[in-house]
């Protein structure tokens, strides 16, 4: 199942709604997916463009976790067994995604969304850029692309990723971006893995996935989505990227940013395009999630046992972290810490939580801290360093921060109030209430 069949198993659970009236690419668009955020949206008819557009499609974990077939808490050993299980994916001579072409390459042709006043420009925000290296193979990620002209975009590339990385050692090389994917392969693209690991073998590991030659340069790219932009980017030739919505739902600055000129467009023949709102849940979830395996590996390596991870939205599902542990030495909590920057990198604060805490509760969350946090005792601070550039609060040169972390898990032995909440008696209200309480039901 893909992104065209999660649209069509949308629509059949009458999940879906479905725009008939013709709607503007500029603006009007995403205020509309944002105002009727997380239901997803079928735009049939866009002013500016002959293809429809669809978004808020993996707007939560759950709609996520029901695409896998699995519950929410087994989405972290569901990614974790593809990530460490790659397989690889089935190679085609013919694919969807390549059924019709672009005669003449005209970027205002397709429904590329402008999302917010003072944007750059219009962007590309779900595309999944796949690119080849001579040394490492195939990688696959996320690039957002600033439409520039008719055939160009500037593409943000973040530093000392494995895409830089390719670019900085090629100089120019070719790249290609896939828009309208299924949660398979939009996971894979944001999780972090060592350089040379291809990320199509990770997709295929969550969920059989089917690839195919690209046209202009030897790479496979997914077979069944919507559109595929090929081209080649250049290091050197760099113009304005920006301003652009981020995760912190703040607008980034305006950076001098890669070309990448397109050189061929294929798509399906009745293709639909994939809206990613900038900075809202699905945003959100597909960037924040994958960091949630890395976290929990590491902590489980460091000796303590990790039961759940939360990179959650209030820390923009990028600069906070909730980690459930089975708490049995005491320092068990800062151990825990230490592991999980390890895990994410660009994490700004750590909260580490006993077993009988919800980590999806906000509220439940504070209560562990408001009863079980002493900071003389239980708070950590790292010394400065180079944290996340989508932090407005970081140092805009160098991006450095301060980091620390909450051990928010209670002692194991208390030494004054009892550290667990009372439990009222259950009881059975039907005895009590009987049909006034069926009433006001």
């Amino acid at each position: 199942m893909g992104f065209r069949e999660t649209i069509s198993k949308l629509e059949k659970q009458e999940k879906l709604l479905k725009i008939s009236k013709p709607v503007s690419k500029k603006l009007e668009a995403s205020g509309i997916l944002k105002a009727v955020e997380p239901r997803p949206v079928l735009f049939e008819k866009i002013k500016e463009s002959k293809f429809r557009v669809a978004g808020n499609v993996f707007p939560t974990k759950e709609t996520v976790a029901d695409y896998f077939g699995c519950k929410v808490n087994e989405l972290i050993p569901v990614i974790t067994k593809a990530i460490e299980n790659r397989a690889k994916p089935e190679e085609v001579k013919k694919a969807p995604s390549q059924e019709a072409e672009m005669e003449k390459i005209d970027l205002d042709e397709l429904p590329m969304l402008f999302h917010c006043a003072n944007d750059g420009g219009n962007y590309i925000s779900s595309g999944v850029v796949v690119s080849k290296s001579p040394e490492y193979g195939q990688n696959l990620d996320f690039h957002r692309c600033m439409q520039i002209g008719k055939n160009k975009f500037t593409v943000r590339i973040v530093r000392e990723r494995n895409f830089d990385t390719f670019i900085k050692k090629q100089g120019e090389m070719p790249m290609a971006v896939c828009v309208g994917n299924g949660a398979e392969i939009l996971v894979a693209a944001a999780t972090s893995v060592e350089i040379g690991i291809n990320e199509l073998e990770i997709a295929n590991a969550l969920k059989p996935i089917r690839v195919v030659k690209a046209k202009t340069f030897d790479a496979f790219v997914p077979a069944d989505c919507e559109f595929v932009l090929e081209g080649i980017i250049r290091e050197k030739d760099r113009q304005d990227e920006g301003p652009f919505v981020d995760l912190t739902e703040t607008q980034d600055i305006v950076r001098k940013e890669p070309v990448f000129e397109v050189k061929k467009i294929t798509h399906r023949k009745d293709a639909i395009w994939q809206a990613l709102l900038p900075g809202a849940l699905e945003h959100k979830i597909l960037m924040g999630m994958p960091r949630e395996p890395t976290i929990y590996k590491k902590v489980n390596e460091a000796g303590i046992k990790c039961l759940d991870v939360n990179v959650s939205p209030g820390g923009c599902s990028w600069l906070h972290a909730r980690v459930k542990i089975d708490k049995q030495n005491e320092e068990d909590g800062k151990t825990a810490i230490k592991a999980a920057f390890e895990g994410h990198k660009s994490c700004k604060h750590i909260f580490i939580l006993d077993k009988d805490i919800d980590i999806y509760d906000s509220e439940n969350v504070e209560w562990a801290m408001a009863t079980r946090f002493q900071a003389d005792v239980d708070f950590v601070m790292k010394d400065k360093e180079k944290g996340s550039s989508l932090d407005p609060s970081a140092n805009p040169e160098n991006h450095f921060t301060t980091k620390c972390g909450f051990d928010c898990t209670k002692s194991l032995v208390a030494k004054g109030k009892n550290y667990s909440k009372t439990e009222f008696p259950k009881v059975d209200l039907d005895k009590y209430l009987g049909k006034e309480k069926k009433a006001k039901k």
